[in-house]
């Protein structure tokens, strides 16, 4: 029987995302799937990240990490997006690389696969549930399935964020932790478990 194959799929500015995104790759493949992890482009000018250390830090750690296609979607049954919380909805970046999947939702190649969202923000009620809320409203279009974490594990009445793994950064000065890493972890398991028990029904 073949790997459940799975695409995190991210966009990160300071490198919140990144870190997060990382962590389900681990617990993803330690489940058993295949995966790859893709960065969505930056479409900010150069002047705007130079004036923030930790954007360009982040675009310069993370150059190694391939650019997102319509491929990568394609070719998961199970994608895991991710965004920091822009007013209450995801960055533009991510949602940019979304709008260029219309040619594979309207021949149904978005349909029928699991997917799962993270995200974070500077402040504790900066909007983390609505992003995930707005990103999940997309998959219904696809006719995806949208597996969120639930309060499925005791670890998730710590972080308390049933829709996916998110986390405060404070401005950055909050870097993740082992309750943001432990909620990745559930959500990770839960997606390839959910995808793997769909792809054995096929």
């Amino acid at each position: 029987m073949s790997n459940v194959k799975v695409s995190v799929i991210y966009y990160s500015s300071t490198g919140i995302g990144a870190e997060i995104a990382n962590t389900l790759v681990a617990e993803a493949e330690a489940a058993g799937a295949e995966v790859r992890l893709r960065r969505v482009p930056e479409l900010a000018p150069d002047a705007a990240i130079d004036a923030n250390p930790a954007w360009r830090a982040n675009v310069e750690a993370t150059r190694s990490v391939p650019e997102a296609t319509a491929a990568d979607a394609v070719w998961a049954d199970a994608v895991i997006f991710g965004s920091p919380t822009r007013f209450g909805n995801i960055a533009a970046q991510l949602k940019q690389y979304i709008d260029t999947l219309g040619g594979q939702w309207a021949q149904g190649q978005l349909a029928d696969k699991v997917y799962s969202g993270f995200t974070s923000s500077s402040t504790a009620h900066g909007g983390q549930e609505s992003t995930l809320l707005a990103l999940y409203n997309t998959i219904h279009h696809f006719g995806g399935i949208v597996v969120a974490p639930g309060y499925t594990d005791a670890s998730k009445f710590v972080d308390g964020n049933p829709y996916g793994t998110s986390h405060v950064d404070a401005q950055g000065e909050n870097k993740v932790d082992d309750v943001t890493r432990a909620a990745a972890a559930v959500q990770a398991r839960r997606v390839v478990e959910v995808a793997r028990a769909l792809k054995n029904r096929a």
